[in-house]
This record gives structure tokens, C-alpha cells and sequence, in this order.
């Protein structure tokens, strides 16, 4: 007879939405030209330890701006955006914004108790209302390289989790 296996022996697989919201060719341009700025103030001391140096910078640049991107996952029920973490029970029916479209909901007359993760490179964002009557957050505005994935993702955490409650009362 088969044993079922244990739950610490199942992999969860991946999250259902995971993205690390690197910067555009802009962002990556300008560590690569404090690179090149190196090699050229240090050409005339040396040019073998300018190119060293350079290179050097030119990876720790590489290192930092990756480390320093922030990530957004929806996984365990939740999303996270950056720092910031909500159960994704918390948040109401989302809606995909596109570039323009993002930019007016952090502009003039937008509220201020807005979360956002916005990246004006990306091409789009979703808006989620927050319906926790005690949060005076009213929405979250995270921006994706894939935003109908993303709300997708939240949409299906959202519902998984609801369907488990509905369970646990029933």
C-alpha cells in the first residue's frame, strides 16, 4: 500500500506570479556609464587596473541595482509588493492599468493613502481596491512587466483562499 507522502516532502512548486521589477535600458545604462567613468579616471594611473576596476564596478553595479529591485509575488495567499505584504482576501476585484492610465492614478487628485510600487519604466500596473474596513489604504497600484498575469495570479490566490474559508465554515 502506498504511503502518502509527507507535506514537508512536496514541493510547492513555483509561486504563481513572480517578477523582480528591473530597471529599463535607462537604468542600466547609467551603470554601465559609471563604469566606463571609472576606466577613463583611472586610465592614467594604469590601464590594466583601470580595466580591473571598471569591470569590478561595473558588476558590483550589476549586483546592487538587482538586489535593491523590488519583487512582487502573489504566493501563501498573499501579495507582495516590495516590502510590503496583504493578504490578497483583503483586496477586491483588481483592474489592469495601462501605462497612461497608471500615471493619471498617482497624479493630480489621486489619494495619497495610495499604496504604490510603481516603476514608470514597465507598461502597466494593476489597481486593487483594499476592502478592509480598518486599513486606510485604499488600493494597492503595483506595476509588472505582465500585469494581466498578475492580476490572474491575485484573482486565483483570491479565490483559493476563499474557497478554503468556505470550507472551514461548511
Amino acid at each position: 500500500m502506498p504511503t502518502e507522502p509527507r507535506r514537508a516532502d512536496v514541493d510547492p512548486g513555483p509561486p504563481p506570479f513572480a517578477e523582480r521589477l528591473l530597471p529599463g535600458p535607462l537604468g542600466w545604462s547609467f551603470v554601465l556609464g559609471f563604469a566606463v567613468f571609472v576606466l577613463i579616471a583611472l586610465v592614467p594611473v594604469d590601464v590594466v587596473v583601470a580595466a580591473l576596476v571598471a569591470a569590478v564596478t561595473f558588476v558590483v553595479g550589476v549586483a546592487a541595482v538587482a538586489a535593491t529591485s523590488a519583487v512582487v509575488v502573489v504566493r501563501d495567499g498573499s501579495l507582495r509588493a516590495g516590502r510590503a505584504r496583504i493578504p490578497v482576501d483583503l483586496l477586491g476585484p483588481g483592474r489592469v492599468l495601462e501605462r497612461d492610465e497608471a500615471r493619471a492614478a498617482l497624479g493630480p487628485g489621486s489619494d495619497a493613502r495610495l499604496f504604490a510600487c510603481y516603476r514608470s519604466w514597465l507598461p502597466g500596473a494593476v489597481l486593487v481596491p483594499v476592502v478592509d474596513p480598518l486599513d486606510p489604504t485604499p488600493a494597492w497600484l503595483v506595476s509588472s512587466r505582465s500585469p494581466r498575469r498578475l492580476l490572474a495570479a491575485i484573482e486565483a490566490a483570491r479565490g483559493s483562499t476563499q474557497a478554503a474559508h468556505s470550507e472551514q465554515i461548511g
